[in-house]
């Protein structure tokens, strides 16, 4: 018969129990495990849903994921309520009249055909302009990013969604040309509830294409892009008005905007 050993606790060596330091390093194996597991899964789940980019130098975007949750909103999603309707009609730039093209720039990204697709100059100025002149702030995000949140992520300030937005914003200019990012901005931007794109937006307050649209008509749609749920043409907020004043002022100084356009 072999002797079993006995510990001081008076019980066998194989049933005493295992102490607390030795058990701790074993789940923070386990912890760093499920973490890797969990970063590996999502990195998968993103590599297989995420768009082509490229693919919009030919191809026009069929929707947006901000068009969709307006459209179906939460309810909408669990088919509890019917979708909203929205008007959105494209057009090509050439259709657009620069009158809004430039409007836009002044508004939200004046540099954008300089830029690379972010300008940390341009956020700067625009806290520095509301501090000033107590106001909302311009659009600080550019073009670009603004488009990228549009076409693929959320309104959410997830720091995983801005890593996102980042990711596509470079991949956007690095496949398409400035005027082809910018034509699709002017086709999906929201210009109040349920009305997405430019041309959509002139026949909707001023019974018009977007061709035809004038300087102070421009100026109205493109000062209502910061919040299109309450500012657009008809409404008398003082900051909207203000607004709708500053960019038309600029637009007469922003000479070397009309040649890029």
């Amino acid at each position: 018969m072999i002797a079993q050993e006995i510990s001081p606790t008076g019980l066998p060596a194989t049933l005493e129990p295992e102490p607390a330091t030795a058990r701790k390093p074993r789940r923070w194996r386990f912890a760093l495990l499920g973490l890797a597991v969990a970063a590996g899964a999502w990195l998968a789940w993103e590599a297989l849903t995420w768009p082509d980019v490229a693919a919009l130098a030919r191809h026009n975007p069929k929707t947006t994921a901000f068009i969709e949750e307006y459209r179906y909103g939460f309810l909408g999603a669990l088919g509890l309520a019917s979708p909203k309707p929205v008007l959105q009609r494209w057009v090509a730039y050439g259709r657009i009249s620069p009158n809004l093209k430039v409007a836009v720039l002044i508004g939200e990204d004046a540099d954008f055909f300089a830029h690379h697709g972010f300008d940390r100059e341009e956020m700067e100025d625009a806290l520095r302009e509301a501090w000033e002149e107590k106001h909302l702030p311009r659009g600080a995000s550019t073009l670009t990013q603004q488009l990228a949140k549009n076409l693929w992520l959320s309104r959410s300030r997830n720091p995983l969604r801005k890593v996102k937005e980042a990711a596509l914003t470079r991949q956007l200019e690095k496949n398409l040309p400035k005027r082809r990012i910018f034509e699709i901005y002017l086709n999906v931007v929201e210009f109040g509830d349920g009305i997405y794109g430019a041309e959509a937006a002139a026949r909707h307050y001023f019974g018009k294409p977007a061709a035809a649209l004038s300087p102070h008509e421009a100026a109205q749609l493109a000062a209502s892009l910061p919040y299109p749920h309450g500012w657009h043409p008809g409404s008398r907020s003082r900051g909207y008005l203000w607004r709708v004043r500053m960019i038309e002022r600029r637009m007469g100084r922003a000479r070397w905007l009309w040649g890029e356009v």
